[in-house]
């Protein structure tokens, strides 16, 4: 149902005088399967692109560390948002 509103709707505006109408229908159907998993499944890499960044803050503040482990030691000590105390408590 939703594959059949999408091709209507594209058909439509492929037939819009306005370019830039033109170049949207161009993308969706180049990530035709990707919008039709979208509409069925509604998940996003949002998640995955959030922790990826998260990944590569630590690579920065990583730098210098030699050993994978104290890598992942530091993406955990970033990403678990852990209430540590600060260095200078009384």
């Amino acid at each position: 149902m939703a594959e059949a509103y999408l091709r209507q709707r594209c058909y439509g505006a492929r037939r819009s005088l306005l370019e830039p109408v033109k170049a949207f229908v161009t993308t969706v159907e180049a990530h035709w399967d990707g919008v039709l998993a979208w509409q069925r499944n509604r998940l996003s890499n949002g998640l995955l692109e959030g922790t990826s960044s998260l990944v590569q803050a630590a690579k920065r503040r990583a730098r210098g560390y030699r050993s994978k482990a104290k890598m992942i030691t530091i993406i955990y000590l970033l990403a678990g948002k852990l209430p540590l105390p600060g260095i200078h408590t009384i």
